[in-house]
């Protein structure tokens, strides 16, 4: 009797990996967004600094992790850089590095623009009231940047969770990397079972990732409406 692909979902502790896994992929992502927006606040903040040479290397420190594709940073940091300079980093550490650098890149142009989008009058009667450039920063600018960034940001954050799908290629146990396991186990008795794997790896990202984007959708409203 033919075996029905849903049941590779439940035999074994086929699920519980995938949900394993998809806590390995929310981790990696969690914690690069973590350091990675700390980063960028403070990037972002000294992009903004009349310094021409330091404006010149931040740029370029942004556009290599905006031009290089996420895969090549992945096998460069995990392949290449290690057997040059010594070092030894498991894949999960190598990817929330990888990870935490380009959210970092990414996050300090989203914190530029929206440190300049504030309003000039705001700046002067900062500086009127006789704030350094810290307290401008801290009370004046970063206040009123915030609402500025939180959509942006909240896309950054849709967007590193579905780019952890490329974590396999470095040999990180994620959802995907454990689902191609579970497929290739079981693909005797359950031939079609990639598309009920796939597709619950699918419904697992939805989960993850759709909330955050409908926040990103309700912010941006309720900012137009209050422009």
């Amino acid at each position: 009797m033919a075996h029905s692909g849903i049941n590779i979902l439940f035999a074994g502790t086929n699920f519980s990996r995938l949900l394993g896994g998809l806590w390995i992929s929310a981790k990696i992502s969690i914690v690069a967004l973590v350091f990675g927006i700390a980063l960028g606040i403070f990037l972002g903040a000294l992009r903004t600094v009349k310094n021409p040479i330091l404006r010149v290397i931040l740029r370029l420190y942004l556009e290599f992790f905006r031009i290089v594709p996420t895969v090549v940073l992945l096998f460069l940091f995990y392949y290449i850089l290690p057997k040059n300079f010594n070092v030894n980093l498991n894949a999960q550490a190598v990817a929330m590095l990888v990870f935490a650098l380009w959210v970092g890149a990414e996050m300090s142009d989203i914190v530029r623009g929206a440190l300049i989008s504030v309003p000039q009058h705001q700046r002067e009667a900062g500086i009127a009231i006789g704030l350094n450039g810290p307290q401008l920063f801290r009370y004046v600018l970063l206040p009123q940047a915030i609402g500025l960034m939180i959509p942006a940001t909240i896309n950054l954050m849709t967007r590193v969770i579905k780019t952890t799908s490329l974590l396999l290629l470095i040999s990180v146990m994620d959802v995907i990397n454990i689902g191609q396991q579970i497929i290739e186990a079981n693909r005797q008795h359950y031939p079609d079972g990639a598309f009920w794997v796939y597709g619950l790896i699918f419904i697992l990202y939805f989960l993850l990732c759709y909330p955050l984007s409908a926040w990103a959708r309700h912010l941006e409203r309720r900012q137009n409406n209050n422009a």
